[in-house]
This record gives structure tokens, C-alpha cells and sequence, in this order.
């Protein structure tokens, strides 16, 4: 006797998509998707500016961006935009659907900050650590001290020329500078949605208003971890030449002051503060349209 298994893929698949982990991944990755494209420029700004080779330059941001401009043509500002979406896409998708995870089996109706700050950097740091290496190129290619011809080879040059250690150069400033944004940016946006919400975390607000929350979370946590963001960047670039996480420290002070952990401080602000707002805004949208509370 056959037995007919014809509808059991179907079937499986329709219990995989309906899935709120699976529905919270596609969610981020579409809303980082759509901030990335859009904000590309200030990122590949804010690297030239914090790069420690153009310590003899000091053009800033619109300086910087009219020189990109010049010499690289307009499309020259989205330059890194391809490692952008290979990180953002993996990488936002897997912080949203880590978050969810964690506020559905460990998470209370009304959480406090320490809860918050908790669950953003647990998620985050999930996040970090698996698309690591994606971020190191996207640095480079955003340096234009690199020329690489695709993402493939980019990690085959690095890793063949630099080693399995260049992928993950710049870890723990990238962990110093993600894992407390993405807890703290979480906590003051789910205090000012409650804030905001007409009773509290039970309603949600307006989609105008979660973008206005987005920009304030944004430039809060922005402005905290700025310093590590000038950190990691350097690291990323020149793992031979630092080497430890003191020495590209020492380095950028002995060079520059105390400024120089607050170099492209605005255009990262303006992009990072604007692209957490977007994000979050339509995967609260997109999570709201499918019945999911985040």
C-alpha cells in the first residue's frame, strides 16, 4: 500500500513561515534592508573621517562627502553598500528574531531598564559575533584603501594574506560599541513608547510617533557609544599595525586628543540614529500588520 506524502512539505513550510521567529527574522531583515540603502552615504562618511591615515586632513562631513563626490563620482558614495546589506540583512534579521526569543520566555509585560539593557545587548551580541567578518569588510570596502572585486574575495584575500584572526579584528570594540547602544537604545525607546502608548505598552502609538521615539533612543545611545565606534573602526582596518585594543586606543589619543574618539561623530549620529528609527518603525509595522506583539 503507498501512502501519499504529497502534502507534507506544503504543509511544513506554511508552519515554518507562520512562525514568529521566522516572521520576526523577515521583518528585520526587510526594515534593515530598506534603512541600509538609504543611509549608505553617512556611513561611508563617517569611516573616511575616523580613518587614523588622514590625520593630516580635516574636511568633515560635507567636505568628505563633496571629495567622495570628486574623486569617486556620486555612486561612489554608496560604495560598501553591497557588505552593508550582507551584514544588515543576516544581521538585523537575527538581532530581531534573537530579541523576540528572549522577550516570549524570559521577558514581563512591563520591563525595566535593567531588563531591557539586558535583552537588546544579549541580542545583540548574538548578532555581532555571527556577522562579524561581513562588518570588517564593509569597513574596508568603505575605506577606499581597499579594492576589492566581491565579498568572496574579500574574505579569501583577507583570510589567505591576514589570517582567521583579520575576519574577527576589532571584536571587542565592536562588542563595546554594539552590545551597549543595542541595550541602552532598547531601553530608552521602550520607556518612551510606554510614555507615549495612550495606556502604557498595552497600545501601541502612532507610526510617527515610534519614529520620533527612534530618534531620540537613536542619538542617546549614539552618543554613549561613540568613542568605541572610532575604536573599532581603526582596528578593522589596520589589525597589523595596532594589534591590541590598548594600542589603537593609545594611538588615536596620542594622535589626535581627546577629539579624536569624537571624529565623523555626525554623520554616524545622523545614519545610526536614523536607521535604528526606520528600522524599528516598520518592523513594528510589519509586526503589528501580522498580529505579533513586540
Amino acid at each position: 500500500m503507498s501512502i501519499n506524502s504529497g502534502p507534507i512539505l506544503p504543509v511544513k513550510m506554511d508552519t515554518f513561515l507562520s512562525s514568529p521567529l521566522v516572521k520576526s527574522f523577515m521583518a528585520g531583515a526587510f526594515s534593515g534592508t530598506c534603512s541600509t540603502v538609504l543611509f549608505q552615504p553617512l556611513d561611508l562618511v563617517k569611516t573616511r573621517l575616523q580613518k587614523s591615515v588622514n590625520l593630516g586632513t580635516n574636511l568633515g562631513m560635507v567636505g568628505e562627502m563633496r571629495h567622495v563626490v570628486q574623486t569617486e563620482r556620486f555612486i561612489g558614495l554608496w560604495n560598501g553598500l553591497a557588505p552593508s546589506i550582507t551584514r544588515t540583512v543576516p544581521g538585523i534579521g537575527l538581532y530581531f528574531t534573537s530579541l523576540h526569543w528572549l522577550q516570549s520566555n524570559f521577558g514581563s509585560e512591563k520591563p525595566k531598564p535593567i531588563e531591557s539593557v539586558t535583552m537588546g545587548a544579549s541580542a545583540r551580541a548574538v548578532a555581532g559575533v555571527a556577522v562579524l567578518p561581513i562588518t570588517v569588510m564593509k569597513t574596508r570596502y568603505e575605506s577606499g584603501d581597499f579594492h576589492y572585486r566581491s565579498m568572496a574575495q574579500a574574505l579569501s584575500s583577507t583570510y589567505t594574506k591576514e589570517g582567521f584572526r583579520a575576519l574577527y579584528s576589532g571584536l571587542a570594540p565592536t562588542l563595546l560599541r554594539d552590545v551597549p547602544f543595542s541595550g541602552i537604545y532598547l531601553m530608552f525607546y521602550r520607556k518612551l513608547k510606554e510614555a507615549s502608548a495612550p495606556d502604557g505598552l498595552s497600545n501601541s502609538p502612532s507610526t510617527l510617533v515610534n519614529f520620533t521615539n527612534g530618534l531620540m533612543a537613536g542619538f542617546l545611545a549614539s552618543f554613549v557609544t561613540q568613542p568605541a565606534d572610532v575604536v573599532k573602526t581603526n582596528a578593522q582596518l589596520y589589525p597589523k599595525k595596532f594589534g591590541r585594543l590598548s594600542t589603537t586606543i593609545m594611538f588615536i589619543y596620542n594622535e589626535r586628543g581627546f577629539y579624536g574618539f569624537w571624529r565623523g561623530f555626525v554623520p554616524r549620529t545622523m545614519r545610526r540614529t536614523m536607521m535604528s528609527a526606520l528600522a524599528w518603525t516598520v518592523y513594528e509595522e510589519i509586526m503589528r500588520a501580522v498580529s505579533i506583539k513586540t
